[in-house]
Protein backbone atom coordinates (compact mmCIF):
# COMPACT_ATOMS: atom_id res chain seq x y z
CA UNK A 1 0.00 0.00 0.00
CA UNK A 2 1.33 3.25 -0.99
CA UNK A 3 1.91 5.99 2.04
CA UNK A 4 -0.69 8.78 2.06
CA UNK A 5 2.42 10.50 4.54
CA UNK A 6 5.78 9.49 3.95
CA UNK A 7 8.57 11.52 5.66
CA UNK A 8 11.98 10.80 6.94
CA UNK A 9 14.37 12.52 9.11
CA UNK A 10 17.74 11.94 10.39
CA UNK A 11 18.92 12.16 13.97
CA UNK A 12 22.78 12.79 15.74
CA UNK A 13 21.03 11.14 18.43
CA UNK A 14 21.54 7.40 18.85
CA UNK A 15 18.90 4.94 17.58
CA UNK A 16 18.12 3.84 21.21
CA UNK A 17 17.44 7.62 22.09
CA UNK A 18 15.28 7.95 19.07
CA UNK A 19 13.31 4.58 19.94
CA UNK A 20 12.67 6.21 23.91
CA UNK A 21 11.87 9.06 21.95
CA UNK A 22 9.09 7.00 19.91
CA UNK A 23 7.86 4.99 22.92
CA UNK A 24 8.00 6.72 26.33
CA UNK A 25 4.90 8.46 27.20
CA UNK A 26 6.12 11.00 28.86
CA UNK A 27 8.83 11.94 26.26
CA UNK A 28 6.19 11.66 23.72
CA UNK A 29 4.10 14.18 25.27
CA UNK A 30 6.89 16.91 24.69
CA UNK A 31 7.03 16.05 20.83
CA UNK A 32 3.13 15.19 20.12
CA UNK A 33 0.89 15.55 22.56
CA UNK A 34 -0.07 14.26 26.21
CA UNK A 35 -0.97 10.68 25.93
CA UNK A 36 -1.29 7.18 27.54
CA UNK A 37 1.01 4.81 25.48
CA UNK A 38 2.68 1.44 25.74
CA UNK A 39 5.07 0.22 23.68
CA UNK A 40 2.79 -3.10 24.33
CA UNK A 41 0.95 -4.71 21.17
CA UNK A 42 -2.45 -4.57 21.57
CA UNK A 43 -2.46 -1.55 23.78
CA UNK A 44 -5.05 1.00 23.24
CA UNK A 45 -4.31 4.41 24.09
CA UNK A 46 -5.46 8.35 23.30
CA UNK A 47 -2.90 11.18 22.61
CA UNK A 48 -5.20 14.12 23.83
CA UNK A 49 -4.53 17.62 22.30
CA UNK A 50 -5.98 20.58 22.95
CA UNK A 51 -9.73 20.92 21.43
CA UNK A 52 -11.14 23.28 19.44
CA UNK A 53 -14.49 24.29 17.57
CA UNK A 54 -13.67 21.73 14.61
CA UNK A 55 -11.83 18.84 16.80
CA UNK A 56 -12.46 17.55 20.35
CA UNK A 57 -8.87 16.57 20.12
CA UNK A 58 -8.77 13.54 20.90
CA UNK A 59 -6.66 10.48 19.06
CA UNK A 60 -7.58 6.72 19.72
CA UNK A 61 -4.99 4.20 18.64
CA UNK A 62 -4.05 0.98 19.21
CA UNK A 63 -0.33 -0.69 18.58
CA UNK A 64 -0.44 -3.15 15.92
CA UNK A 65 3.32 -3.48 15.98
CA UNK A 66 6.37 -3.25 18.19
CA UNK A 67 10.13 -4.35 16.67
CA UNK A 68 12.38 -2.68 19.60
CA UNK A 69 14.38 -0.33 17.84
CA UNK A 70 13.23 -0.28 14.75
CA UNK A 71 9.31 -0.49 14.17
CA UNK A 72 6.84 0.72 15.63
CA UNK A 73 2.99 0.37 14.54
CA UNK A 74 -0.21 2.24 16.01
CA UNK A 75 -3.83 3.23 14.40
CA UNK A 76 -4.31 6.20 14.44
CA UNK A 77 -8.45 7.53 14.49
CA UNK A 78 -9.82 10.96 14.62
CA UNK A 79 -11.99 13.19 13.15
CA UNK A 80 -13.97 10.36 11.48
CA UNK A 81 -10.81 9.23 9.92
CA UNK A 82 -8.67 6.04 10.66
CA UNK A 83 -5.08 5.45 9.52
CA UNK A 84 -2.04 3.55 10.37
CA UNK A 85 1.19 5.42 11.63
CA UNK A 86 4.60 3.46 11.38
CA UNK A 87 7.83 4.36 12.39
CA UNK A 88 10.79 2.76 10.91
CA UNK A 89 14.19 3.14 12.77
CA UNK A 90 17.45 2.02 11.43
CA UNK A 91 21.31 3.19 12.71
CA UNK A 92 23.40 5.54 9.95
CA UNK A 93 26.97 4.19 9.47
CA UNK A 94 27.95 7.71 10.73
CA UNK A 95 26.75 6.91 14.13
CA UNK A 96 23.47 9.17 12.68
CA UNK A 97 20.06 8.00 13.13
CA UNK A 98 17.32 7.13 10.51
CA UNK A 99 13.63 8.03 11.03
CA UNK A 100 11.17 7.10 8.58
CA UNK A 101 7.56 8.35 8.90
CA UNK A 102 4.43 6.28 6.81
CA UNK A 103 0.90 7.23 7.00
CA UNK A 104 -1.25 5.20 5.23
CA UNK A 105 -5.30 4.39 5.10
CA UNK A 106 -6.67 7.66 4.77
CA UNK A 107 -10.39 7.21 3.05
CA UNK A 108 -11.12 8.36 -0.77
CA UNK A 109 -13.00 11.31 0.59
CA UNK A 110 -9.92 12.32 2.40
CA UNK A 111 -7.54 11.52 -0.48
CA UNK A 112 -10.49 14.06 -2.82
CA UNK A 113 -9.23 16.39 -0.42
CA UNK A 114 -5.73 16.53 -0.92
CA UNK A 115 -5.54 19.48 1.45
CA UNK A 116 -6.43 17.00 4.69
CA UNK A 117 -3.23 14.78 3.38
CA UNK A 118 -1.19 18.23 2.99
CA UNK A 119 -2.54 18.99 6.67
CA UNK A 120 -1.58 16.03 7.87
CA UNK A 121 1.99 15.89 6.59
CA UNK A 122 2.82 19.77 7.70
CA UNK A 123 1.53 18.72 11.41
CA UNK A 124 4.02 15.64 11.05
CA UNK A 125 6.83 17.71 9.64
CA UNK A 126 6.05 20.41 12.78
CA UNK A 127 6.00 17.34 15.34
CA UNK A 128 9.66 16.13 13.55
CA UNK A 129 11.47 19.56 14.04
CA UNK A 130 9.82 19.28 17.92
CA UNK A 131 11.32 15.64 18.24
CA UNK A 132 14.78 17.27 17.15
CA UNK A 133 14.30 19.61 19.94
CA UNK A 134 13.67 17.04 22.60
CA UNK A 135 16.45 14.63 21.57
CA UNK A 136 19.04 17.29 21.58
CA UNK A 137 17.92 17.86 25.53
CA UNK A 138 17.94 14.05 26.08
Amino acid sequence: MKSDVSLDFQFKSSIEQVWSALTDSDTLAKWIWKNDFKPVVGHKFQFRAEPNEWWDGIVDCEVLEVDEPHILSYTWASAGESTTVTWTLKKGSDGTSHLHFDQTGFSEETKARQGAIEGAKYSWMQMGDQLEKVLAEL
